[in-house]
């Protein structure tokens, strides 16, 4: 059976249970379209994450802060919020359209916007230019809410688990190549003084990372010619399946079809409680992974006197790197397993639970860089909190089946999965800000000893296992009929 049929009525109203008394046979994932939809994906944790290992340097050397190491973080973190701020204002209107016009087009879109961007980035010479290049891009952007829902249309109840882990295994890897190619790339001339010897590096010393990530994007953005459209009023007839093996796709529905009609329904009619909870979890999970996120370079680049590990770029991008390949390994080994076992309610309760020990060994290892400098129970410790946040990261890939199979009908899946990035966006965009502002301020007012931003953190972080309780015990097949 193709993954794009219509479900019977008998299969519509059994659920997707964890622990189901009878388990349907799984369904073969469509390798080459899932394939080249990671490929497609790859791009965007690889211009994205590139700019992390040399951001706090770069604004060291625009002299933003006036020499004030410590206020560094204030500027890091509206650098990478303005992203989100600008995607937030339009993703929703995007995953809209990809519900009239098809999924294909809007990447597309998405795509271009990101390879201005980084384009745009790696020329810039002041702060006003960093702030264009970003806002270009989240404006142009809303390709992660797009991939989710074609995710969501090339598999169904039996096989959910196994494509969407794919999603953080490839941002895992790209987050590596990306990690890798801007702690290594960055300030060419440095490096390779030979190789890199003209003006126009010593003038756009961060533009070689920036021009191989937008190399990368102009691939994926000819690799979506490749993909099939998976909006159902938009696929064309009698397609051959790719590599199931199953006999060729059904002739598709009509254009006249009631269902098509579901693309244009009012959102106030989607705000149901089914809905909200998964958002709502997304939401939190959001909020706190940028903010982690966006703590992990500081924290590595803060001068040792500040209570920080004074790692230079090479050395952040070789550490972030490292957590890329553990996190991609982890979750493509072992994310279906884990759920098959434990349930996807469980596996995400005990996910989001590793936060706050994350939290607790930040000022772990601030004090002891105080009292024993840099050595081996410093890298003991970093690696111990690497590896709990690889187990944290289970909790993406199953917030992302929660909120897909919230969705009532495939036909709003673009919708659905629009106004769960938009509220991500929102606090993608507030995470980085608001972490790295208190970061700065704990610093300078030597607050908790500087270490109030992890306290702060850890309070949300409960209120989000409250709301995980929440989420439904089993996930229920959206309704298909047409």
């Amino acid at each position: 059976m193709s993954i794009f049929d219509v479900q019977d009525s008998e299969t519509e109203t059994s659920p997707l249970l964890d622990e189901a008394p009878q388990k349907k046979q799984k369904t073969p994932l469509p390798k080459l379209q899932i394939g080249i939809l990671m490929l497609v994906l790859l791009a965007e944790p690889i211009a994205s994450m590139s700019i992390y290992p040399y951001i706090n340097q770069l604004i060291r050397e625009l002299d933003i802060t006036g020499g004030n190491d410590a206020a560094v973080g204030y500027y890091a973190g509206i650098i990478e919020s303005l992203f989100f701020i600008a995607q937030s204002l339009t993703v929703l209107k995007w995953s809209r359209l990809s519900d009239r016009i098809g999924r294909k087009l809007v990447l597309m879109i998405g795509l271009f916007g990101m390879g201005l961007s980084i384009l745009c980035f790696g020329l810039s010479t002041s702060f006003w230019t960093l702030v264009v290049s970003r806002s270009i891009c989240g404006m142009l952007n809303g390709n992660s809410g797009v991939m989710r829902s074609m995710m969501g249309e090339l598999t169904d109840s039996t096989n959910m688990a196994q494509g969407f882990a794919l999603i953080p295994i490839t941002w895992c890897f790209g987050s590596f190549f990306g990690f890798v190619m801007g702690g290594t790339l960055a300030r060419p001339q440095d490096r390779w003084p030979n190789l890199f010897a003209g003006q126009f590096w010593a003038k756009y010393p961060y533009f070689l990372p920036c021009g191989i990530a937008a190399s990368v994007v102009f691939v994926s953005f000819m690799l979506v010619f490749f993909l099939e459209e998976t909006l159902a009023t938009k696929r064309k007839r009698n397609i051959p399946s790719d590599t199931t093996g199953d006999q060729p796709l059904e002739e598709y529905r009509s254009n006249d079809s009631p269902s098509e009609n579901m693309a244009n329904v009012p959102l106030r009619s989607l705000l149901t409680r089914s809905i909200i909870i998964p958002l709502a979890n997304q939401t939190f999970l959001s909020f706190l992974d940028i903010s982690m996120f966006a703590l992990m370079p500081l924290f590595y680049s803060t001068p040792t006197y500040l209570g920080g590990l004074g790692f230079a770029p090479p050395a952040i991008g070789s550490w972030l790197a490292l957590f890329g390949v553990l996190d991609g390994l982890f979750q493509g080994l072992f994310f279906a397993k884990v759920v098959d076992r434990l349930g996807l309610k469980r596996t995400f309760y005990i996910s989001t639970s590793c936060f706050i020990p994350i939290m607790i060994m930040f000022p772990v290892m601030s004090w002891l860089v105080f009292s024993r400098g840099v050595d081996y129970m410093v890298t003991n410790v970093l690696l111990c909190q690497l590896l709990l946040i690889v187990m944290w990261d289970m909790s993406l890939a199953s917030i992302f089946m929660f909120v897909t199979a919230s969705a009532p009908t495939k036909n709003v899946l673009g919708a659905v999965n629009g106004m769960g990035q938009m509220t991500a966006s929102i606090a993608h965009a507030i995470g980085p800000m608001f972490a790295t502002s208190i970061f700065a301020y704990s610093k300078d007012h030597n607050i908790l000893s500087g270490h109030a931003v992890y306290v702060v953190l850890c309070i949300p972080a409960v209120g989000m296992l409250w709301l995980a309780s929440y989420l439904p015990e089993e996930l229920q097949n959206r309704d298909e009929h047409e």
